[in-house]
């Protein structure tokens, strides 16, 4: 039997979206313009980087609210351990949003943790249960239409984290910088009516050395997954939401809580979105577009 097609397409929220039964597929777009009232399959979020000041803690609980779902993967660096070796930082809401993962395991969602290299500490608990909350260094996650999806953080893929860890660590310092920069800059815009703009996806995108590097980064990580004979797969770890296929893997990467404010979720049906949270019309920023090459895969075969 053929492998089914898949189809991307864009969203009415600005999401990107990719359908299972592809090109001339009845799969109904109809249900996705009003995500409050629907339960998905599985949601996938990462780099939500709890005790930090940039971590966007609240937009996550909103998130989470509108989004129930059969399985939660929390895809790395939910808490930054880096960042908390040097300073202390805990607000209320990062405290509940551990209250929110928590009761979500409670109420019978599956949540999996796959720490990633800022929540490292956990990997030691491979296996284990910690408030219904399963820790797994890697997981496979299998879609209502069959296709298997390897799930991991990504930063053994990352040449800087596995061969220079110490630079690793100044990158991340100057990232946080950038951030600090960043949010003093948007206080300014915010005040002048300005939508919001970001300066570390700016340098991303036009850097190219970055860019070089994250597309060494996702063909590794598509290449591996294709060699131990996945169909997909779901990762975090660079900051940067992502669906394409590569080679005839599908790569998806969900973002981050940060900057992106994004996150993957199934649909019941299988369908897999790339959901950017405030393009579906909450909070009062506006993220900056992507790149237009990175909107042109509409139909992609399977």
């Amino acid at each position: 039997m053929a492998p089914p097609r898949a189809t991307f397409g864009v969203t009415p929220q600005g999401g990107r979206c990719l359908w299972p039964g592809g090109a001339g597929s009845t799969a109904p777009l109809d249900g996705v313009t009003s995500v409050a009232a629907h339960r998905f399959r599985a949601v996938f979020v990462s780099d939500i980087h709890l005790g930090t000041a940039g971590c966007q803690a609240e937009a996550l609980l909103d998130f989470l609210k509108h989004h129930p779902s059969e399985t939660l993967y929390l895809v790395g660096d939910i808490v930054d351990g880096w960042q908390m070796r040097r300073r202390w930082f805990w607000p209320q809401a990062h405290n509940d949003v551990v209250q929110k993962l928590l009761r979500r395991a409670r109420k019978g969602c599956r949540v999996v943790f796959v720490p990633g290299n800022h929540d490292e500490f956990a990997r030691q608990f491979d296996g284990l249960h910690f408030g219904g909350i399963e820790v797994a260094n890697e997981a496979v996650h299998t879609t209502a239409d069959g296709r298997r999806l390897w799930v991991i953080h990504g930063d053994h893929f990352d040449g800087v984290i596995q061969c220079a860890k110490w630079l690793a660590y100044v990158g991340d310092r100057a990232y946080g910088i950038t951030l600090e920069i960043n949010r003093h800059f948007n206080r300014v815009r915010h005040r002048l009516g300005m939508p919001y703009w970001s300066l570390s996806q700016y340098l991303k995108h036009k850097v190219k050395r970055a860019v070089s590097h994250v597309n060494h980064f996702e063909q590794a990580v598509a290449a591996e997954a294709r060699a131990r004979g996945f169909q997909g797969v779901v990762c975090g770890h660079i900051h940067r939401p992502e669906m394409r296929k590569i080679d005839g893997t599908l790569y998806l990467n969900d973002g981050d809580w940060v900057e992106s404010l994004s996150a993957l979720v199934e649909h019941l049906d299988g369908r897999l979105e790339l959901v950017h949270w405030h393009r579906l019309g909450h909070g009062d920023l506006s993220m900056p577009e992507p790149e237009p090459e990175a909107e042109t895969a509409d139909m992609v075969p399977a």
